[in-house]
């Protein structure tokens, strides 16, 4: 009794802000009352205006004698420039214009992308195509303890999904041998040494916790020809991890803790998945990077500013190994509030089985928001909405969605769709074919055929065995208007079972009286669905803050399922025609996955199907985003 309490409620907040809308006739749209006034002022003073302008025409008007015509003033049908023409990343290009521009998308393969790097994506692909350079996909693959095929996959997959193609497709670890000869120059010019310290030893020298004192390890005077053996002896498994380490001798004094002695190679004891076990000692992000970047030309390396102070290693390194030296800049990463991206932190809720996985709908990696059925182009618009600069984007779910929201109101066609159903036997009315539109705004969509049967079902919260002044939808004696049907119907009876209403006796109201709203509604026969509808995954804005860890601040809510939906015959042609919209990576007919099978549920919210979860026989639906902003939620 009370799940249903409860399944009720939740169902009556998604449509009872929609219940006291009402048609606008020129548009096709539901609307609120106020909203619709307001449309019908403007609309009457523009007609106003044009009867004014019209009649002032016919009246011929004295030529002036000494007046000029006016020249017309241009209409202005320049787009609005893009984040690489104004601001941060112009003034990188400009700091190094190149005509031939090179970036790269270098992630290490240790964990699935989440929606900061769709930003570093966009930036990096979109920096060098709109230059008409070149972008490389880099997989910084040397730790492979924790690298796995299936990361390698996934970030592909989420390059191409977002629109993007790599000119080639690299790895750290094609460059082991070229690394392995650079870190031994290094050495031969002496500015590399074999270290033996312990991890407590290195922090002690570099300040320790306090940041205190530092101090030059003892090992950075051993002489070239010791190092070169020492490394040498590291490389064939002298020493076991942890045991023996390369270290760059950089300035321990300066005031930058990238400039004191970073590690360049440590021992693993871990085959490769690409090398196997040739090499016991694999190269650091801190060696590898800007070598890298080098070995492919790069000529604007483009990284989040948690790397800043490392622009200094980088330039001194490749300074030192005296090749190709790109440039690095550095741009404010982006981040969600009301969320987390840490990746020991999801695993923890994958693990706990508190999500369904890495792609779950409540999670903001590239894959969760590609299973919820937010489009690519969404996204790409959300960044270049952001822009560009040198502080981070921190940003709330909330504003997330409202671009989500506005792209698809323009892209996507509009269906009906009803999450609890009961039954309406409408005893007067007879079976015919409804033409309606996939959008009253976009003609272009199209239109499909829905068959108007005798018995339709509506929302459960549509009617009330009560009626009330304030209620505007159905009830005993009451007229609501069906969307796209001829007339209103009026419900004269109702049976239980229970507690339970199981039908709805209605006949059609003939009267010509307008009613004062419309609901969805969809007939006999239509096929049934699982909803599920996706509310945040946290309570409050910072869940890491949560008292007792982030844990504590799960919402109970967090996921909605209506198991017994039923959605309209269109869906048929809306699935069959998708991708929807064709952009970015789903740029053509089936190029996209169920996931792209997107439309507005009419009254309920913006759905895609699960690509996970769906079967030929069971479709599952998933909320990409509610219709409006949920109220009482800051914006």
């Amino acid at each position: 009794m009370a799940d249903k309490e409860k399944t009720a409620d939740a169902t009556d907040k998604i449509v009872a802000g929609a219940a006291k809308l009402q048609l606008d006739e020129a548009t096709g749209e539901m609307v609120s009352k106020s909203e619709l006034k307001k449309r019908l002022q403007k609309r009457q003073k523009k007609e106003a205006e044009a009867k004014r302008k019209a009649e002032a025409a016919a009246v011929p008007s004295k030529p002036a004698a000494t007046s000029t015509p006016k020249a017309e003033e241009p209409v202005n049908t320049t787009p609005p420039p893009t984040i690489f023409e104004v601001g941060f990343l112009d003034d990188v290009y400009k700091e190094r214009p190149m005509e031939s521009v090179v970036t790269r998308f270098p992630p290490e393969p240790n964990g699935y992308l989440h929606i900061g790097h769709a930003k570093a994506i966009s930036i990096n692909f979109g920096f060098a195509k709109f230059h008409g350079g070149k972008c490389n996909l880099r997989f910084d693959d040397t730790n492979p303890e924790a690298e796995e095929e299936k990361y390698f996959t996934a970030i592909e997959e989420m390059v191409a999904w977002l629109g993007f193609k790599p000119d080639k497709v690299t790895y750290s670890s094609d460059n082991f041998d070229e690394l392995y000869l650079m870190a031994e120059k290094l050495i031969s010019k002496g500015r590399a040494y074999v270290c033996y310290c312990t991890d407590v030893e290195i922090n002690e020298q570099r300040g320790g916790k306090d940041r205190g004192a530092r101090s030059q390890c003892k090992h950075s005077t051993q002489s070239v020809e010791y190092n070169l053996a020492e490394f040498r002896a590291m490389r064939d498994g002298k020493y076991k991890p942890r045991e023996a380490c390369l270290r760059m001798l950089q300035d321990i004094t300066d005031g930058n803790p990238q400039m004191w002695d970073l590690i360049a190679y440590r021992i693993l004891d871990q085959a490769h998945h690409r090398t196997g076990d040739k090499w016991k000692i694999y190269p650091t992000y801190d060696f590898t990077h800007c070598i890298c970047d080098s070995f492919e030309g790069i000529t604007h390396s483009l990284c989040t500013t948690e790397f800043i102070q490392s622009r200094v290693s980088y330039e001194w390194l490749n300074k030192q190994l005296e090749v190709y030296e790109p440039m690095q800049r550095e741009y404010g990463r982006l981040s969600l509030t009301g969320t987390m991206l840490s990746k020991r932190k999801i695993a923890k809720l994958v693990n706990e089985g508190i999500v369904r996985g890495w792609d779950d709908p409540r999670l903001y990696t590239l894959i969760g928001i590609k299973r919820r059925g937010v489009p690519p182009g969404a996204i790409l618009e959300f960044v270049s909405e952001l822009g560009v600069t040198t502080s981070p984007s921190i940003v709330q779910i909330t504003r997330f969605e409202q671009t989500i929201r506005r792209y698809l109101e323009r892209t996507v066609p509009r269906l009906m769709l009803v999450l609890d159903p009961v039954r309406v036997v409408i005893e007067d009315a007879e079976e015919l074919d409804l033409d309606i539109p996939f959008s009253p705004k976009f003609k272009t969509m199209g239109n499909h055929t829905v068959r108007f049967t005798k018995t339709v079902y509506i929302e459960r919260t549509d009617f009330r065995e009560v009626d009330s002044p304030d209620y505007f939808r159905l009830a005993p004696g009451k007229s609501v208007g069906l969307l796209q049907v001829p007339y209103p119907v009026k419900a004269v009876s109702f049976t239980k079972d229970g507690d339970k209403v199981t039908e709805i006796k209605a006949v059609f109201d003939k009267s010509g009286k307008k009613p004062k709203t419309y609901i969805h509604w969809v007939p006999e026969g239509s096929r049934g669905v699982e909803v599920r509808l996706h509310n945040p995954l946290f309570k409050s804005e910072k869940p890491e803050s949560a008292e007792g860890g982030f844990l504590n601040d799960l919402s109970e809510n967090s996921e909605e399922i209506y198991p017994n939906a039923m959605i309209e015959s269109g869906f048929e042609e809306v699935k069959a025609r998708a991708p929807w919209p064709e952009a970015a990576g789903e740029d053509g007919k089936g190029k996209g996955g169920l996931e792209s099978v997107r439309f507005q549920a009419m009254r309920v919210a913006y759905m895609t199907v699960d690509s996970v979860d769906s079967t030929d026989d069971k479709i599952v639906l998933n909320r990409i985003v509610s219709l409006k902003e949920d109220e009482g939620k800051s914006k």
